[in-house]
């Protein structure tokens, strides 16, 4: 197995994966669940999800012991459950976005020019200050929240970019957007979710 892009982490797991080591592949499951979730929901909808991420657990142990680390083990199971949804939308000659994901869907809105980049850019997500927000409870739970009630695919980009770290280039293949998109979708869940922080910190309520 060629280990140059697995962590410490990943390479522990996957050789007890690969050795079928008792519990090693719920541990997977439990790391990854709710993120394929959100990655199919982001393709499928969510009403098709879990059934989804089920076929793609099937692929993944199936398939583990041939995994030789030519990627990110997160990479690969996400990519994985991505082409799991797209084959689903195929077989049902089904092809859909969320019409409130699509550019240009809100683009009346001041903030945007007619093709759906910014008039003046939101500031950066500051990776530190919502960490250190994240320590208060209620804010976290107002955030979860926030989360979970953000469209499918623009969900499903926010998780994959900013909490995963995956580059842009990956997510545009997994999701099938472009990155015109993905950058629009992004900007959208940070801006809302730093709506929700702002209000917090104006008035300590969600």
């Amino acid at each position: 197995m060629k280990e140059s892009f697995l962590s410490a982490s990943d390479v522990q797991i996957v050789r007890a994966l690969q050795n079928d080591e008792p519990g090693s592949f719920d541990q997977l499951i439990r790391q990854y669940h709710a993120q394929m979730r959100i990655v199919a929901a982001g393709i499928v909808g969510d009403a098709q999800a879990e059934e989804v991420v089920q076929e793609a657990w099937i692929q993944v142990h199936r398939n583990i012991k041939k995994f030789e680390g030519r990627s990110a083990l997160k990479t690969w199971i996400y990519s994985i459950v991505s082409n799991a949804a797209r084959s689903r939308l195929r077989s049902e000659k089904r092809h859909r976005m969320p019409v409130s994901d699509l550019p240009g869907s809100a683009y009346g809105d001041e903030r945007y020019e007619a093709d759906g980049h910014w008039r003046s850019p939101p500031p950066e997500w500051d990776i530190q200050s919502p960490e250190g927000l994240l320590e208060e409870q209620q804010l976290r739970q107002c955030i979860e929240k926030t989360l979970r009630s953000l469209p499918d695919t623009q969900k499903a980009v926010f998780s994959l970019r900013d909490l995963e770290q995956l580059p842009l280039s990956e997510i545009c293949n997994m999701l099938e957007v472009s990155e015109s998109n993905v950058r629009v979708l992004l900007h959208r869940a940070r801006v809302k979710l730093m709506q929700v922080i702002d209000h917090y910190q104006e008035t300590g309520t969600c």
